[in-house]
């Protein structure tokens, strides 16, 4: 550890409604933190197919949507944007060491 680094107890963590290694803050309603402020962004990129619109993320690979309609479409991609994060974010944290710090960054 550095000396600018200093160790945050888990009942402080706790306390600020942080996950700690040990799993969820169950105060807080069973929500992991990461879903309760996050919110994100992403280009859509909608092409006609017939009847059909489908819908792909530039930012994303592999999350695609379709549709008979814009709306369906883009729900479609937005459900599989957020699976892929979640995932993504899931197999991320089986490999975080327990004495690890985890924040959380905001990109303007």
């Amino acid at each position: 550890m550095n000396s600018g680094q200093r160790r945050v107890s888990q009942a402080a963590l706790s306390r600020l409604g942080i996950i700690t290694p040990t799993g969820i803050n169950h105060a807080e309603s069973q929500i992991p933190f990461y879903t309760r402020s996050m919110r994100n962004e992403f280009t859509a990129v909608i092409e006609r197919d017939g009847d059909w619109f489908v819908a792909w993320s530039l930012e994303i690979p592999g999350a695609n949507g379709q549709g008979h309609s814009l709306t369906e479409c883009r729900e479609s991609l937005a459900a599989a944007i957020q699976l892929i994060l979640e995932d993504r974010r899931e197999d991320g944290l089986r490999v975080v060491p327990a004495e690890a710090l985890r924040e959380m960054v905001t990109v303007q």
